[in-house]
């Protein structure tokens, strides 16, 4: 699949840009990641590989594209529309997106804010690598040296002949009627910012040579992968270069390249993205709570929250290397001012790393208020919402939606007689047509009531003492603690995982039992840490191939064509 297939589809204008992004929808000190590779506990097996997709960029991907080509100074405030969860990803919903056209002005207003920036008396000396013999003239050389440059950062990989003489001409057309080099320069460079190669991300396969009948991700594809999977953002110069030598499809050169990525300063803003969307905590751009009820939880508390569990996950699991499993059960955390009032604890100055007692009622991501608070009502707690989360965000167990005439009312409006939520459930769950999905959810939601709706820990509710004890698949438990432990050796929990991380690599929802079996039994072989993981995942065949047939070049804008028609 290619972007030229569709890029007749695509005009400079608004109308026809629009329309075209409906076409997705239609269709430093060492860490244990920086560790030289070690060998492979387990050989792959011989996989068709995964499919080729046309994926629009995310907001978080744009901007650090942005800031890795420009600088940090290009780190933008802008949110294009979000994608829809599929398969517990929002990632996964990228080659699906499609929006309303009037939503193309959020792309419009985003590219023309950096132009102009890039081109302006701040910018313009260090990121433009010329200067124009006259300012008030168009120069091609000059515009053509930028653009060639730029375009290769933000398109991949180097851009087509006739793109770049098309943004040259651009340049100079406007640069002479403006009477303005730099300006001519800015229209070209937001055109190049809007284009569907830089919006989309296109797979590309090429034959693979060594192994006959089989196809792969070219060089190029192969890079742009391995980058916004590990740093959330197109590749750097040292990955295109690699890409353009042709080291990248080698074996030896690849496991080079991982390295560095798994080195790089860029891996935290990579992994973050990733728990991020595993985590579900998108949900967290609409968390409100009522201040009646939870006076203490602010807006603060809702960045902090967020910021706790993706702080300690990449602390914990990325730079120390620990035991996936164990972050369900560790006491170690990050604690910030606001946070400290939720958490019932002194307030420190500032962001700090922070381990809960022994007898602390905490312990594990569980018991964070980011879990906690966005599982709950605005003014109160909910065991079967908490429950279904760790079905479906943890170990992968989608819960059945409740029937449309479900009475609520023993919930909503309780008999003062039932005092806890336990009371209240298992009067609800007296009808038979909620019975079965409350059995899946309620037992492990149930250990978590001694925290409130905004995370504040409790011993009653109503006055009554609240019964914390529980159950996970047959394991059994008294309190949240023992809910972690059981959570911690649930087999779900890291297959789980795996399947999250390379459907989330890949971009797809892949299903295929050989290669998910071969990932989850290296995880437990090495384990079950993420940087190693992350790089049997990267090295995998199953990672660079491409399930469907290689296409001759002859054959490939019309098979593509087709491919776009279909979706």
């Amino acid at each position: 699949m290619v972007v030229n297939s569709v890029r007749k589809y695509f005009v400079p204008s608004a109308i026809a840009l629009a329309a075209a992004l409906g076409l997705a929808g239609c269709s430093g000190a060492e860490t244990p990641a920086a560790k030289s590779a070690p060998a492979n506990l387990v050989k792959e097996p011989a996989v068709a590989g995964s499919p080729a997709l046309l994926r629009l960029i995310t907001s978080e991907q744009y901007v650090n594209t942005l800031v890795h080509t420009f600088g940090k100074d290009f780190k933008i405030e802008t949110q294009f529309p979000p994608h829809r969860r599929t398969d517990g990803l929002l990632a996964l919903g990228a080659a699906t997106a499609g929006f309303p056209a009037g939503q193309i002005e959020q792309y419009q207003r985003a590219a023309a804010t950096v132009a102009a920036r890039v081109v302006d008396a701040g910018h313009r000396d260090f990121l433009i690598p010329c200067k124009p013999a006259d300012e008030k003239k168009a120069d091609a050389a000059c515009a053509s040296k930028f653009l060639a440059a730029t375009g290769r950062m933000l398109y991949r990989r180097p851009m087509d002949q006739k793109l770049l003489e098309e943004a040259v001409t651009k340049a100079g057309e406007t640069g002479d009627r403006l009477k303005d080099f730099y300006a001519g320069v800015a229209v070209a460079l937001e055109g190049m910012l809007i284009a569907p190669e830089v919006l989309f991300i296109s797979d590309k396969s090429e034959a693979d040579p060594n192994n006959p009948g089989q196809s792969r991700l070219d060089a190029y594809s192969l890079a742009s992968r391995l980058s916004l999977f590990l740093w959330n953002a197109s590749p750097d110069d040292m990955l295109l270069k690699a890409a353009e030598s042709g080291e990248i499809q080698t074996p030896k050169g690849r496991a080079r390249i991982v390295e560095t990525m798994l080195a790089s300063p860029r891996l935290e803003a990579g992994m973050r993205a990733f728990f991020d969307d595993m985590f579900g905590f998108d949900h967290f751009d609409n968390l409100a709570k009522d201040p009646n009820v939870y006076p203490a939880f602010t807006g603060v508390t809702v960045q902090d929250a967020r910021e706790q569990t993706l702080r300690t996950a990449y602390n914990f699991l990325i730079t120390r290397g620990h035991d996936y499993r164990d972050l369900y059960t560790t006491r170690e955390t990050f604690l910030s001012p606001a946070l400290a009032a939720l958490y019932q604890l002194p307030t420190p100055p500032y962001w700090v790393p922070y381990e809960f007692p022994a007898d602390s009622p905490r312990a594990g991501m569980l018991t964070h208020i980011s879990f906690l608070a966005v599982h709950s009502h605005p003014g109160r707690s909910s065991p079967t919402v908490r429950g279904k989360a760790l079905r479906e965000l943890l170990l992968c167990q989608p819960v059945p939606r409740p029937p449309a005439n479900v009475d609520f009312s023993a919930v909503e409006n309780p008999d003062p007689r039932l005092r806890t939520a336990r009371d209240r459930l298992n009067f609800h769950s007296e009808n038979p047509v909620c019975a079965g999905c409350h059995k899946i959810t309620d037992p492990m939601g149930l250990a978590l009531e001694n925290f409130d709706g905004a995370g504040r820990y409790r011993r009653t509710e109503g006055g009554a003492t609240i019964d914390a004890s529980g159950r996970l698949d047959g394991k059994e438990f008294t309190d949240v603690i023992g809910l972690g432990v059981a959570l911690h050796d649930h087999p779900g929990l890291t297959s789980c995982l795996v399947r999250r991380m390379f459907s989330y690599a890949t971009g797809a929802n892949v299903r295929d039992q050989t290669t998910l079996g071969y990932l989850n039994e290296s995880f437990t072989a090495e384990g079950y840490r993420i940087p190693d993981l992350l790089r049997t995942i990267a090295l995998s065949n199953a990672f660079s191939r491409v399930a469907e047939p290689y296409t001759p070049p002859g054959k490939t804008v019309a098979a593509a064509a087709r491919t776009e028609g279909s979706r």
